[in-house]
């Protein structure tokens, strides 16, 4: 008597790449933060060609890339203070509040005509400060959005996704809104995509409660034991 082997049947690997999509907080994360990311690719770009046609110095667009490394060591050892002595939620959401100002700021000068390249740079500087705090809040915040090791694996798959789609999206908006419009509009639009984002962290609901110990120690202290 012959047995005869059923093939088995290929199992769809959709459902389980986006995963971590079915957590209500990071669906509305992820969406939005996708868009806003983008609209700050899309800003540095715009701020290069700002740079070189205010200078036309090739020397003055590789001190803006420079400018924007002076404040990640010591900013991010800060941010990571800062998440874990206050609810990340918060520091995330001041930071984008931050960059939005910043990014209007930006706008304004160049619309108006007034931007010098000090401008920039100072601007710049202080975008990559805030960004820094930023970064370790957001990194952290993604375990409390998702629930499950499985669904956190696939939610950190996905941030990857989402950076790298939004650094190829980005510029290439950049492209056509500074080649059509200016410098100016480019800036303006990013100032609009935070608007997302602080909508997404101010909607999001049932997130873990944290507890934050009064702390009796120095943040420099606190910062030298992580």
């Amino acid at each position: 008597m012959r047995t005869t082997l059923s093939t088995p049947q290929p199992v769809s690997r959709i459902p389980n790449t986006f995963r971590a999509l079915r957590h209500y907080n990071y669906r509305v994360w992820f969406i939005r933060q996708t868009i806003s990311l983008s609209g700050s690719w899309m800003q540095t770009m715009a701020q290069q060609v700002l740079v070189y046609r205010l200078t036309g110095s090739a020397a003055a667009l590789g001190f803006i890339s420079f400018i924007g490394l002076i404040p990640l060591i010591p900013f991010s050892l800060w941010g990571g203070s800062l998440t874990d002595r206050f609810p990340k939620r918060d520091v995330i959401l001041w930071a984008q509040v931050a960059m939005m100002i910043q990014a209007l700021l930006l706008s304004w000068l160049t619309w108006s005509g007034r931007v010098q390249v000090w401008h920039v740079y100072a601007l710049s500087l202080l975008l990559s400060a805030v960004n820094a705090v930023d970064l370790p809040a957001r990194q952290a915040f993604t375990v409390d959005m998702v629930e499950g090791k499985d669904d956190l694996t696939n939610a950190i798959g996905l941030n990857s996704a989402m950076f790298n789609a939004a650094r190829a999206l980005g510029p290439a908006l950049a492209g056509l809104v500074v080649a059509a419009i200016g410098e100016g509009p480019a800036f303006f639009f990013n100032a609009l995509t935070f608007v997302p984002v602080i909508l997404a962290l101010l909607a999001m609901r049932n997130l873990p409660q944290s507890s934050h110990a009064p702390q009796t120690h120095s943040t420099v202290k606190h910062i030298l034991e992580g």
